[in-house]
């Protein structure tokens, strides 16, 4: 097996035993990426001397003898909407597409602390608004599975690089299931952490009541070690929650028999795909061969989480999206007569049409005379969502439902249906709307490509999550399936 192919703990005793080099790991998957992007396209942006610098500084700490951390000299990238001092950040957006932000997200700082390489940016829907990578002002990325087809979205880029082996570990953020979705269609490991489990700082907004940043990986295991590296109460984010955080690593490998495990009904209702649903129903049945007790539960208020969703999201997309206005920093018409044309066309180039139909939609929920009626409502809808949930872990350990109704879609089959791509989230987005912990991994393949199984969990219980997701990944070998990508 190549040494790109390998996860981050295989690769970490590699480095430690000398069997290869940091650099020579590095270099392995920087040619890895020169092969594949022209078909893949999951990078913007590719910090290959860096990556090298870096890489030697981890070689000379190796010669000295100094005891190596769990990913040091493990390379990685990231979602292009965290912040990366001296490196370009444009949210797959073009009223970015020259912005190098002067200081790093505080989860880019502790990798870098870590010793973790960073390999680039990737590619994504413009300001997370997406769940295909379509959505891009750049260039679609491609899953790696089927090159015709999308690698899902927002974060379709970290998803298809872990997935093309482009990377061994990507960070992606999840605001309705961005990195949940792409995790599933690319047959990767994706969690959301709890909201404020890991520090938004540096993560350029797009609804700040439910971003979260997390972990893409190649196995559970890796998801365990990064979430460790990123996971942690930060005083530069006023969300971030000062809860100790547990070692990840040492549930890893308990059994779960005796846990109870809740199967909601509405999840397996009209718009579950047939071979979706096969492969989730077998997944469940393993979890009851490995001691699991799963039964039917019932979360009344999912048929309201998306249009619930799609008022909250755009609302405060409108209103954190307010400060691109071509003064401060990003792109800018310069042609404009005056200061209000400036921002007038500024927005309008600089915006690519999702997002634009989305600051409309947020911009009129939050108008005045319809308040009441739209953005109020649907908070009061996302309290009863979140009660859903609290009672049925009053009962149960965790959750367990498909992570997407679908497998990957074709790319362009759904682009011009706003209506049928938002539908992609549908079970994923009652987990922001909770600020719930979530994973998704692979359980199958339906039509040749992956089916996601999502596991979810009580607030600030990934343990638990990622307890479960081993155990069920280590009793099958959906996590082995590499695709078979032809080398340039």
């Amino acid at each position: 097996m190549t040494v790109y192919s390998l996860t981050a703990h295989e690769l970490h005793e590699k480095l430690k035993s000398k069997e290869i080099s940091a650099r020579e790991l590095a270099r392995a998957v920087l040619d890895r990426i020169e092969q594949l992007e022209p078909k893949v396209k999951a990078y913007l942006t590719v910090t290959a001397e860096q990556a090298m610098e870096k890489a030697a500084e981890v070689d000379r700490r190796i010669a000295r003898g100094e005891e190596l951390r769990p990913l040091e000299g493990i390379p990685m990238a990231l979602k292009d909407n965290l912040c990366t001092e001296g490196i370009k950040t444009t949210c797959g957006s073009q009223i970015l597409h020259n912005f190098v932000p002067p200081y790093s997200a505080t989860v880019v700082e502790k990798l870098d602390r870590e010793g973790a390489i960073l390999l680039g940016k990737l590619n994504m829907d413009e300001f997370a608004m997406g769940s295909s990578n379509e959505n891009s002002s750049f260039y679609p990325t491609r899953n790696p599975w089927d090159l015709e087809r999308a690698p899902g979205g927002s974060s379709g880029g970290a998803a298809a690089a872990v997935a093309a082996d482009e990377a061994v570990f990507t960070l992606g953020s999840d605001t309705g299931g961005s990195i949940r979705q792409p995790a599933a269609f690319c047959g990767v490991v994706g969690l959301k952490p709890t909201y404020g489990r890991v520090s938004r700082y540096g993560l350029v907004a797009f609804a700040s009541s439910l971003d979260q940043i997390g972990p893409i990986t190649k196995d559970v295991k890796d998801c365990a070690l990064v979430l460790q590296a990123i996971a942690g109460h930060d005083d530069k984010d006023s969300t971030s929650a000062d809860v100790p955080v547990p070692d990840y690593t040492e549930v890893l490998g308990k059994d779960i028999k005796g846990m109870r495990i809740g199967i909601p009904k509405e999840y397996f209702a009209e718009g579950l795909d047939s071979g979706v649903k096969e492969k989730i129903e077998a997944a469940i049945k393993q979890l009851q061969e490995l001691g699991a007790v799963c039964e039917e539960t019932s979360l009344p208020h999912t048929e309201y989480a998306l249009p619930a969703y799609y008022l909250v999201a755009p609302a405060e997309a409108s209103s954190n999206l307010a400060r691109y206005d071509g003064v401060r920093y990003g792109f800018r018409d310069t042609e404009a007569q005056d200061v209000i044309s400036m921002f007038r066309s500024t927005r309008s180039k600089g915006f690519g049409p999702e997002v634009k139909r989305r600051i409309m939609i947020g911009t009129y929920a939050l108008s005045s005379g319809y308040y009441d009626a739209y953005y109020l409502k649907a908070l009061k809808v996302r309290t009863l969502i979140r009660r859903d949930f609290d009672r049925a872990f009053a009962k149960y350990d965790a959750i367990v439902t498909p992570t997407s109704p679908n497998v990957a879609f074709r790319i362009g089959e759904k682009i011009g249906d706003p209506l049928s791509m938002y539908l992609s989230d549908l079970y994923t987005i009652p987990v922001n709307m909770a600020g719930l912990p979530a994973i998704s991994l692979s359980c199958g393949f339906s039509e040749g490509m992956p089916v996601g199984l999502q596991i979810i969990g009580k607030p600030f219980d990934e343990s638990t999550v990622l307890q479960i997701a081993y155990q069920y990944e280590q009793s099958t070998l959906h996590h082995q399936a590499r695709p078979a990508l032809e080398v340039r």
